[in-house]
């Protein structure tokens, strides 16, 4: 399968978001979103057992709101701007760490952990440094055959003495004391 070969639709879709999953703190962003609900809801929540009612309420309902909301925004921009996910993380524990006196300490510490785990990700993770690209890659997966590695070697040699024709060489001055040399590599301005 070459380049020009279009995959097919199934396949494509499926790569674009594994891609898209790869070049960011994905799982940091969803353990983040998925600690806003708990930390959230929970002050404002009833649990209703028949004809028991059992309420979650706080005086903090507020800030435990603000908090569930700040880690869910958070989490979207550990999605959608990577490039803040050292300062989205910290934020994200600060905030899970806040949450255990404001919110039902921490969500019932599920909202918490969450929290802790989705923000250490995200200051932990670093991006993939980029592929090169072998000969290896150019063929297919096919082996390399000894007159492509010949025909390859001639062509890079033309190219350098082309390259080299055309470049004139820089003349280089008689080594004095002032050069860098001179006084362990330190430069004298006078």
């Amino acid at each position: 399968m070459s380049a020009e070969t279009p995959a097919s639709p199934e396949v494509r879709k499926e790569n674009r978001f594994k891609v898209w999953r790869q070049t960011r703190p994905f799982w940091a962003g969803l353990f983040t979103i998925l600690a806003s609900v708990p930390i959230g809801y929970l002050p404002y929540g009833d649990v209703r057992l028949g004809n028991i009612t059992l309420a979650m309420a706080t005086t903090a309902g507020a800030g435990a709101l603000i908090i569930g909301v700040l880690l869910f925004t958070l989490g979207l921009t550990m999605w959608f701007q990577p490039i803040v996910r050292v300062f989205a993380g910290v934020a994200a524990i600060v905030l899970g760490l806040v949450s255990i006196p404001v919110s039902n300490f921490g969500g019932l510490v599920i909202g918490f952990l969450f929290a802790l785990i989705g923000g250490g990700m995200s200051a932990a993770w670093a991006p993939a440094p980029p592929v090169e690209e072998t000969d290896d890659a150019e063929h297919d997966g096919e082996p390399v055959t000894s007159e492509e590695t010949a025909y390859a070697s001639d062509t890079e040699a033309e190219t350098e003495a082309v390259m080299a024709a055309g470049v004139p060489e820089q003349a280089h001055g008689p080594a004095t004391d002032t050069t860098i040399d001179a006084k362990g590599g330190r430069n004298s301005a006078g």
